[in-house]
């Protein structure tokens, strides 16, 4: 019911015998009137409980108790980690607790060490934000927050990517309805990939039986980032799909395969309100989630939709010369590749 507190106060007048006074202003009115905005408010409520109660407009906690009936939880934000390399005086002690950063987080220690006679030392950080803020480059760990006595430089060897956000409410309603909908029984195919993305940090898995062989099994995986699973991702829906699995089957776990893809473009800019550098960011932005959404889901990018996105970004008035990978076609994705933006040329 979305009866306005006026509708609703008519309906209670006229219940009201008409030998009272029934006008504005009067005392019935005067009466009727806050209870009319009460049970408003009240019917509103009720329409917003009822929503509360189905998984398809459920939300947060009360999506959790409707998806938990099925043995799904939903994945929590995780923490980027790394070994990282630091250099210093023999002898040096690195302790639990101290900090190193990129130019835009602090990480710390979570292992203590003793540099060694090389001078140098491996040593385990946990990004000390949640989610993919932690998620840097190749080199972007540099920085002591606070000097260390006996520590001279620190760098990361290998890109940090395990931070994932936690999984919204429309993640995890897909993940519930593949469950409820799909005939996941006795390690089929709809099975693995419910095991699959179980794990977190998973955002997307493909199942290929047979595909060596009877009893065989590949399970290619992309991260909740919707780029390339890492090994440590790798190893744990491995392990995890080990410890579930009917027995006799041979579970090959990989990761799907990133193909760059490299778009040269001429744009005609508006400069009187914007810089070159923020509409790239832009374009960047809406480039990469448009490949999240395709991620393990269709066959190709599309030509004609990225140059509507460009069209689309605030900044640009037009554009011409659009080449997609030297091409003016759509490019083909493989079944197990995943579309990332390469190279954006602007010329």
């Amino acid at each position: 019911m979305n009866d306005t507190s006026k509708v609703i106060q008519a309906r209670l007048l006229s219940n009201i015998d008409d030998t009272y006074d029934k006008t504005e202003g009067s005392f019935v009115y005067d009466v009727e009137k806050p209870l009319s905005i009460e049970l408003e408010t009240a019917y509103a409520d009720q329409n917003s409980i009822l929503d509360l109660g189905f998984a398809d407009t459920s939300t947060g906690i009360y999506l959790n108790k409707i998806v938990g009936a099925y043995g799904i939880t939903r994945k929590l934000a995780t923490y980027s980690g790394n070994p990282v390399t630091v250099v210093g005086a023999v002898g040096t002690v690195i302790n639990i607790g101290d900090k190193v950063a990129s130019d835009t987080v602090n990480f710390t220690f979570i292992e203590s060490k003793t540099i060694g006679a090389t001078g140098i030392a491996n040593v385990n950080v946990k990004c000390e934000m949640v989610g993919t803020v932690g998620n840097v480059a190749i080199g972007a760990i540099k920085y002591f927050p606070v000097t260390l006595a006996g520590l001279i430089s620190v760098t990361n060897t290998e890109a940090l990517t395990s931070g994932y956000e936690e999984e919204t409410d429309e993640q995890l309603r897909e993940r519930y309805w593949e469950k409820v909908r799909s005939p996941s029984t006795s390690g089929n195919s709809a099975q693995y990939k419910l095991w699959a993305m179980s794990v977190v940090g998973v955002g997307d898995a493909k199942v290929t039986p047979l595909w060596n062989g009877n009893g065989t099994v590949k399970v290619a995986i992309i991260d909740s980032n919707k780029r390339e699973a890492d090994t440590e991702l790798i190893t744990l829906v491995s392990k995890y799909i080990e410890d579930v699995r009917p027995i006799g089957a041979t579970i090959t776990v990989l990761s799907g395969i990133e193909k760059d893809i490299n778009i040269s473009v001429k744009l005609s800019i508006d400069t009187n309100k914007y810089t070159i550098e923020t509409v790239t960011m832009a374009i960047k932005d809406s480039l990469t989630q448009y490949f999240k959404n395709i991620a393990f889901l269709t066959t190709y990018v599309s030509y004609a939709k990225i140059g509507n996105l460009l069209f689309n970004v605030n900044g640009v008035l037009d554009y011409n010369n659009l080449l997609i990978n030297n091409g003016v076609i759509n490019v083909e994705i493989a079944d197990e590749e995943i579309a990332v933006l390469g190279v954006l040329t602007n010329g």
